[in-house]
């Protein structure tokens, strides 16, 4: 552990923290000595979580949250300040990615568009419209919402995530200005194609997709996005806000 990203002690959400990039962030940054809650509408896997991170030494704490819904994210207030004190950071990932098909626009199902709006969209507002007053109540704190490198690819067959995670980064300018004299900074994360999980889900050449659009010609692991994350929450990035970080290995966008 280090002190140079002074997050020792910091009070941290991290949503869809079940797996995935989630649990990386989560994992993370209790490695650089943050308290961290990892919260996902899967409890189990939060909880999992959790428990991993206490293995390793850290201190976290598994909670439910459905992020669309204002009691929920309530509740999950209420547990941070029981169990922390109050909050510092909010990593804003909990995201409709997993089990998502690739079709045309004009495929896509309205209800399923709905759906991933009312995750990927508005999930992140309320998230933010929850913790906000927590961030204030502690002078000031980092949000990071995770966006996409697909937003700068236009990546077709994909309208629906795609455009969630333009939102994301739109949502991120606002907030910035209006979080300012506040003293939050809020920055988006947006990561190239990650083997997680779910992308491993989407395709057979999951592992070659894209590779040699790449200046660096590999995959991406959780671990390669991780690092930025930190950055955004640390004190390196503390006159940084509004701002989208790609971190994609160099890609080409066609």
């Amino acid at each position: 552990m280090t002190d140079s990203l002074k997050l020792t002690g910091k009070r941290v959400i991290v949503t869809g923290g079940a797996g995935g990039l989630g649990r990386a962030f989560a994992q993370a940054f209790a490695q650089e000595g943050a308290k961290v809650i990892a919260a996902d509408i899967n409890v189990d896997g939060a909880n999992e979580t959790a428990e991993l991170i206490k293995k390793e030494g850290g201190i976290a704490y598994g909670a439910a949250v459905d992020v669309t819904n204002a009691g929920s994210i309530e509740a999950l207030v209420d547990f941070a300040k029981t169990e922390m004190g109050g909050v510092d950071i909010l990593v804003n990932n909990a995201a409709i990615y997993a089990g998502l098909k690739r079709q045309n626009f004009d495929e896509i199902d309205e209800a399923l568009w709905d759906q991933v709006m009312a995750v990927n969209v508005k999930g992140y507002w309320m998230m933010v419209k929850g913790l906000a007053p927590e961030l204030r109540a502690a002078g000031g704190g980092a949000i990071i919402n995770i966006a996409s490198a697909t937003v700068m690819s236009g990546s077709p067959m994909w309208l629906h995530y795609v455009t969630s995670k333009g939102a994301a980064i739109a949502m991120t300018r606002s907030l910035a200005r209006e979080l300012g004299d506040d003293n939050i900074t809020v920055n988006a994360l947006a990561p190239g194609f990650t083997l997680t999980e779910a992308s491993l889900d989407l395709m057979d050449d999951a592992a070659e997709y894209g590779v040699n659009r790449g200046a660096l010609k590999r995959a991406a692991g959780t671990t390669d996005m991780v690092g930025a994350a930190l950055f955004l929450a640390s004190r390196h990035a503390e006159f940084m806000t509004g701002q989208t970080l790609v971190v994609d290995g160099g890609r080409q966008f066609l």
